[in-house]
């Protein structure tokens, strides 16, 4: 059932499934830029599918547990990690479940503008990519570009247009040492952007 819905969002999308030979052997953190829901359903249908198998998205938990049906959707489909963004504490905090996820040999696909994009610019960077590279020092981090999603399933839209999107992946990063918060952000948030060109 799950290579079948992959393979029906690479059509629906016009992503192409990579080369198992272009991604890293273990645990990775895709990161892209963010301006549909399709966005992490695009991802996760272009990976090979003993990829796929281990990569879990990570979800707003205020988003995805409005209904039983988005919650079935998201852990019960996706294996997404549930995390939360508006009221977080110590027992709660993000970071937790998704470095439990890695540990746990898992990949993960975050989107680190924290949310959909209104115009499809990429915006800012939030803090959490940083605190995964810190947790994580030898995890690989593969930036991730989507075009056109946006304009095929736009915010607030419920039915896909079918139009052609893309997905390109870029070389790993990793935190340098001695890199601050603000540079690394920036450098993480200029791979995706080189994407686009």
């Amino acid at each position: 059932m799950k290579d079948f819905v992959a393979w029906l969002v690479r059509v629906v999308c016009g992503v192409r499934l990579l080369p198992a030979e272009a991604l890293p052997a273990g645990p990775a953190i895709f990161f892209a830029n963010h301006s549909s829901h399709l966005d992490f359903v695009a991802i996760w249908a272009a990976l090979p599918a003993t990829v796929r198998a281990r990569t879990r998205p990570v979800a707003g938990r205020d988003y995805w547990e409005k209904t039983k049906l988005r919650r079935r959707i998201a852990e019960g489909f996706f294996n997404a990690v549930l995390i939360e963004r508006q009221r977080v504490t110590v027992a709660n905090n993000p970071l937790a479940a998704m470095t439990a996820a890695l540990a746990a040999g898992d990949s993960l696909i975050v989107f680190p503008e924290g949310t959909r994009s209104p115009d499809g610019a990429i915006q800012e960077f939030k803090s959490g990519l940083h605190h995964l590279a810190r947790a994580q020092p030898g995890i690989a981090l593969i930036p991730v570009y989507l075009q056109n999603l946006s304009r095929i399933l736009p915010k607030g839209e419920s039915l896909p247009v079918p139009l052609l999107g893309s997905l390109s992946v870029g070389p790993a990063l990793a935190l340098a040492e001695g890199e601050d918060k603000a540079a690394f952000l920036a450098r993480a948030r200029a791979a995706v952007q080189q994407l686009a060109a």
